[in-house]
């Protein structure tokens, strides 16, 4: 799909892979591209940056998804592409001493923004695109989803949720004409990679936002359902799936070094 001409939604717009997304989308020629963040004030600084427009939302809240959804169609017309690339990094323990945690708390709020946010898009965007023909979603999730996140059993299940997701998503709807593309990079240097403790993320080959939503519109262009900004993830997945126990013992591996270094 070429984004030139179309109108493009991107939550978690304001920093980031996001903000990112929005500039690529408007050097591409996008009509308009809408912003929506929870931080309202940079969604609407980003917003200014692309001519574009903003909305603050809790992307946990469906109600506010299908508010973002109504309105930009009211105010600017039909939503081409809608870009679920809002997320969280919390509930990471390098030590990780349960798996299960202690809480609920970090294991919702990840489930609320890294599943449901795209079931809400979904499921209020799958019957206007089927109607009109045809439309695409962009997810962005992460290598994690693929691999696995050491020191966050949270982040790393509902990551992997987010593919099953998307892929059923793009089975159930590839017939009418609805294209899906998960965006799923290692690290890249943003505020949630710098607050959260240094895993097998870091030190990988960090790549800049820019360059993620440079991978992003190509994949987008070619239809590509798995965009890798990291092709080295490719690998990883090969000898993921050639040796589960193998590649098991080596992140417990990894998994031991961070508690030794954080458990000092």
């Amino acid at each position: 799909m070429q984004v030139a001409g179309k109108v493009v939604v991107v939550t978690g717009g304001a920093n980031g892979i996001g903000k990112a997304l929005c500039e690529a989308f408007h050097g591409a020629g996008a009509a308009k591209v809408i912003v929506v963040d929870l931080d309202g004030h940079n969604a609407r600084t980003v917003a200014a940056g692309v001519h574009g427009a903003a909305f603050q939302c809790d992307v946990a809240k469906e109600k506010d998804i299908l508010h973002v959804i109504d309105e930009t169609e009211r105010q600017f017309g039909p939503i081409a592409l809608f870009c679920s690339n809002a997320g969280i990094g919390g509930g990471f323990d390098p030590l990780s001493l349960n798996a299960g945690g202690t809480s609920d708390e970090p294991w919702a709020r990840s489930w609320a923004i890294h599943v449901m946010a795209h079931v809400y898009a979904a499921r209020h965007l799958v019957p206007r695109y089927k109607a009109r023909g045809g439309g695409y979603f962009l997810n962005t999730i992460s290598a994690a989803g693929l691999l696995s996140q050491v020191g966050s059993p949270a982040y790393s299940t509902t990551k992997h949720a987010a593919v099953g997701f998307a892929e059923n998503l793009a089975i159930s709807h590839r017939a009418d004409g609805i294209k899906v593309s998960i965006l799923c990079p290692q690290g890249v240097d943003t505020n949630m990679l710098r607050s959260i403790p240094k895993g097998p993320q870091s030190g990988d080959g960090d790549l800049a936002p820019e360059q993620v939503a440079r991978d992003a519109l190509a994949g987008i262009e070619q239809e590509t359902f798995v965009i890798l900004p990291h092709p080295q993830v490719l690998g990883y997945m090969r000898k993921k799936t050639e040796n589960y126990d193998r590649w098991i013992a080596g992140m417990a591996k990894i998994q031991a070094k961070m508690r030794e270094q954080y458990g000092k």
